[in-house]
């Protein structure tokens, strides 16, 4: 069973930033591609953001020019800078394997990211 702890949410202001961090325990991380989820309240978890085993990035049109992903495979990281922070970025933010989960690869508790004013 991979664990994937995700943490960095909290309530910003419009306009504001966070840096949300997610650890994986799994020896294969390095070798698979990681995506950045959310899900808002009443709404299907959406994927925001994804990284490859090199580094190539793909993001939605909603975060793009305002979010960056990025992973340190040494440390079995990956992160999500968020910048320009709206309202509708509120959500519950997890990280998990993309496109698809293999066996083990349960979501996490997430981490909650409100911005409000």
């Amino acid at each position: 069973q991979v664990q994937l702890v995700e943490s960095g949410g909290g309530l910003v202001q419009p306009g504001g930033s966070l840096r949300l961090s997610c650890a994986a325990s799994t020896s294969i991380f390095s070798i698979i591609t990681m995506g950045w989820y959310r899900q808002a309240p009443g709404k299907q978890r959406e994927l925001v953001a994804s990284i490859t085993t090199i580094g190539s990035t793909n993001y939605a049109d909603s975060v793009k020019g305002r979010f960056t992903i990025s992973r340190d495979n040494a440390k079995k990281m990956v992160y999500l800078q968020m910048d320009s922070l709206k309202p509708e970025d509120t959500a519950v933010y997890y990280c998990n394997e993309f496109p698809s989960r293999r066996i083990g690869f349960d979501w996490g508790q997430g981490t909650q990211v409100t911005v409000s004013s």
